[in-house]
């Protein structure tokens, strides 16, 4: 448990993360719908969704990070802007080259470590200034396990790419649920 004091969130902070959520979870939303109308064959409007969702997650990342400058967790969202950059890049090769299988197993191995590092994000912003991160911590933990479920699934017989538009509205849903609590605390403040 971190016992060092977390520096001071301004009320720039804190207003950038609310709309950083809120944008963010409202482009999840968006992917999914997009992505639940084309998925059914890996053409290039399917594959270049499956690009774009990680980076929406690496931008969002990049933005994350330069909205608090302060604090241990900052490393683990550079480091996830990086993973979601580098499973970007990976997607595009596994929806041209190995078909849903590969894709359900890249997107699943990204889930389990993204939802890892949303669960260090959340845990170390706890604290009275950013609120209880419930919804963060537990899209976090679902991300985690549902990633360890579509690894299992991409080496079945007839993986389905329609779980990702579900997994997408999850998170879109978490992300706005955090954006809300952040802005009733602000409002509370």
């Amino acid at each position: 448990m971190n016992t060092t004091a977390a520096p001071p969130v301004s009320t720039s902070e804190r207003s950038s993360l609310i709309r950083l959520y809120l944008s963010r979870g409202v482009l999840a939303i968006g992917w999914a719908i997009a992505f639940a109308a084309s998925h059914h064959t890996l053409n290039a409007i399917a594959v270049t969704l499956l690009v774009v969702y990680p980076l929406i997650d690496a931008v969002s990342s990049l933005l994350d990070y330069l909205a608090v400058p302060e604090g241990s967790e900052r490393r683990v969202t550079a480091l996830n802007g990086i993973l979601s950059a580098a499973v970007a890049i990976a997607l595009g090769f596994a929806g041209t080259l190995g078909g849903a299988a590969a894709v359900l197993g890249v997107f699943g191995a990204w889930a389990v470590l993204s939802g890892a590092a949303q669960l260090i994000v959340g845990v170390r912003r706890r604290g009275a200034a950013f609120g209880k991160q419930w919804p963060t911590l537990i899209s976090g933990g679902l991300s985690f396990l549902v990633g360890a479920t579509y690894i299992a699934q991409a080496t079945g017989d007839s993986p389905s790419l329609g779980v990702l538009a579900v997994y997408a509205t999850g998170g879109g849903v978490f992300f706005i649920a955090q954006a809300a609590l952040l802005a009733w605390k602000h409002t509370r403040r």
